[in-house]
């Protein structure tokens, strides 16, 4: 594939960012004259003028290399399999987070939304999905918008789905991917749940945080989440990874949570029951057909 110029490129995550010319020539600390000429080709940036505006417009890791590339450089970045030796910090750090959430559901995935790791208490909230969506690699948006997924069992159903599409949406544009693309254009048009209706929720007031009420043959669950990545990654699988845990919303599911808990005490490694159970990492990423 032909690397696009370091201008086109350039010009491209600027307008992404929604900057002007002089808006971003300020940040990167350059005379808008300069810049000007870097997009048109008139000027060649050095080494660290590339970094710098690339960090000025947070472009991601797997996209910096490409810039430095255009402008005649080598890449930086690297894209290491989680099983890499030079991994063996990060996977321990992210087994110690999975496993510390117990009996907490909690997993991991990467840029494409497909599961690398998760702890056994994740089990709770893929109850009802059908076995083909449980196949490597599993896809947390897919199986949670899909009816023959977890969809049926979502109570507040449109607003999570709203909350889902949001947020792929935001990383979409904040990106350029174009598998998010893919998966958005794909996931939207699937069928509501039987009996679930569409509902305008613009002016809604969820409370203070959305949360995820499953429906199950003895009560409703109610989780929050929250989303953990890595603070300063230099490499591009790290960067990709986040981490998003399930906590009890009420008493009810904290209790329900510690009765379906596992037996036993967690052991090193179990957050890592997913990856080995039939996920191929390939350079960082789960390899997809």
């Amino acid at each position: 594939m032909t690397t696009q110029p370091f201008g086109d490129q350039l010009r491209t995550w600027r307008q992404r960012r929604h900057l002007s010319q002089q808006a971003l020539a300020e940040r990167a600390d350059l005379s808008t004259r300069h810049l000007s000429f870097m997009e048109t080709g008139r000027s060649t940036p050095s080494r660290e003028m590339v970094l710098r505006l690339a960090e000025r417009l947070s472009v991601p890791l797997r996209e910096r290399n490409p810039m430095l590339e255009a402008a005649g450089y080598a890449p930086m970045y690297r894209r290491s399999s989680l099983d890499a030796p030079e991994m063996q910090a990060a996977r321990r750090s992210l087994d110690i987070v999975l496993r510390s959430h117990l009996p907490n559901p909690s997993l991991a995935f990467d840029r494409f939304y497909n599961v690398v790791a998760a702890n056994p208490a994740v089990g709770a909230l893929l109850q009802g999905a059908q076995p083909e969506l449980l196949e490597a690699p599993l896809n947390v948006v897919r199986i949670s918008l899909h009816p023959r997924g977890v969809a049926s069992r979502i109570v507040n159903f449109t607003q999570w789905r709203k909350h889902i599409l949001a947020r792929l949406q935001q990383q979409q544009e904040m990106t350029g991917d174009a598998y998010l693309k893919s998966l958005i254009d794909e996931v939207v048009v699937y069928p509501l749940p039987e009996g679930e209706e569409q509902h305008d929720l613009e002016h809604g007031h969820p409370g203070v945080c959305l949360p995820l009420k499953l429906r199950t043959a003895t009560g409703v669950l109610s989780f929050i989440s929250t989303v953990t990545v890595f603070g300063t990654p230099h490499d591009i699988t790290l960067q990709e990874l986040a981490i998003e845990s399930f906590f009890p919303a009420d008493e009810y599911t904290a209790s329900e949570l510690n009765r379906i808990s596992w037996s036993g005490p967690p052991k090193a490694g179990d957050g890592f029951n997913v990856l080995r159970e039939g996920h191929q990492v390939e350079g960082g990423e789960v390899s997809q057909p």
